[in-house]
């Protein structure tokens, strides 16, 4: 299990800036999970949820996660990986740049390379930070998903 970082003041965050901060552990995304997600946001798509077609009928040969659900995953990969002393909360501000270069197959790993690219303080006791998050699978070529997540981290 990777250990989680966890930085001491707004001053250690920001001499961070430029860095990798983690590799995230493997988590494996099952079928129960892409069916979740499916009721959750109403993409009922075959290609996610019917197994049975897609072995038939998929190039990818079995049903796929949605983009949006290995984009959503972010959340899970940062807070369970990075954490500030001296936080009383943290909110996702946007996403920048987000792509989707292959699909994540249902049964597939994933993980997450987390890089510290900016902090910006902000007025009243908060800052600004800018991630980029890379999320690869296991024995792929390609990465699943490529984002510039910006957060607010108030102190």
């Amino acid at each position: 299990m990777t250990d989680k970082i966890t930085f001491t003041s707004l001053a250690d965050l920001q001499a961070h800036a430029g860095q990798e901060i983690t590799v995230t552990d493997w988590l494996t995304i099952e079928q129960s999970r892409i069916q979740q997600f499916a009721d959750a946001t109403g993409d009922q798509q075959w290609i996610h949820i019917d197994e049975e077609r897609a072995r038939r009928e998929s190039p990818y040969g079995t049903t796929v996660a949605h983009g949006f659900l290995t984009l959503s995953m972010l959340a899970e990969f940062l807070q369970s990986s990075v954490a500030c002393h001296g936080t009383t909360m943290g909110v996702n501000y946007g996403l920048n740049k987000v792509r989707f270069p292959a699909p994540v197959r249902s049964g597939e790993r994933i993980r997450c390379r987390i890089r510290l690219d900016s902090v910006e303080p902000l007025a009243g006791s908060a800052a600004q930070i800018t991630w980029s998050a890379t999320i690869e699978i296991d024995q792929g070529d390609k990465p699943a998903c490529v984002a510039e997540m910006v957060t607010r981290w108030y102190f």
